[in-house]
């Protein structure tokens, strides 16, 4: 019932944009020693861009959601970085997953050494779904703003190339993860990893796209 719910909610999300403080952004809180709360800023910075290019009317205060908890169906949109280990335990697997399927959204970010734990907790998640690299032609890339050649390089990590990657549940994208990118980082404040203006703005554009995508219906 509970999942059900939020997807009816869920369908009216693309009109709520412009009502004012129509929703929140959560930062997601897991377990296993890594650092989930990395990147303080990014979130934060990210809502302001969103609001200040795409007209929304998030609020700028970002809760942090626990995994496991009933209010992760309060936000329609969650964000999950770390450098480090990932744990779910079946329950929080369970519930990850009911959110997803019920509308929910979650985007990962790998700010370094998150892809060997992130992906076997996602297996756990949805065991009959895998990781789908998407396209450079795929509408996440272009919506007010336009990436041509996918994801920015924000930071170089081993220096392979930025990938996208996404969870589709029946047509629908409910998860997209950045890998060797680190979008996050580039939200921070400048004076966070010292990047450029021109490269922060790059990080921010992506982001504000993928916050529209998602609300203007992630399906494909």
């Amino acid at each position: 019932m509970r999942s059900l719910l939020f997807a009816f909610l869920c369908s009216f999300l693309p009109a709520m944009l412009f009502a004012q403080g129509s929703f929140s952004i959560a930062v997601l809180k897991y377990n296993g020693g890594g650092d989930w709360y990395a990147n303080p800023t990014a979130v934060p910075n990210l809502v302001k861009f969103c609001n200040a290019q795409l007209g929304t009317t998030i609020s700028p205060d970002v809760p942090t959601v626990e995994v496991g908890s009933a209010d992760l169906f309060n936000y329609p949109f969650v964000d999950m970085t770390g450098h480090g280990n990932v744990v779910f335990s079946m329950q929080e697997a369970q519930n990850l997953r009911s959110y997803l399927v019920g509308g929910g959204f979650l985007h990962i970010s790998d700010n370094y050494g998150l892809d060997q734990f992130i992906r076997p907790m996602m297996q756990r998640v949805f065991p009959e779904l895998q990781f789908v690299e998407l396209p450079f032609a795929h509408r996440i890339y272009h919506q007010k703003f336009d990436f041509a050649q996918g994801l920015p390089k924000i930071h170089e990590h081993d220096g392979k190339p930025p990938r996208g990657y996404a969870l589709i549940w029946e047509g629908r994208v409910v998860c997209f993860y950045d890998y060797e990118c680190d979008l996050g980082d580039g939200w921070e404040d400048p004076e966070v990893h010292g990047d450029s203006d021109e490269l922060r703005t790059k990080a921010l554009r992506m982001g504000a796209n993928i916050v529209q995508y998602v609300f203007g219906g992630a399906a494909d």
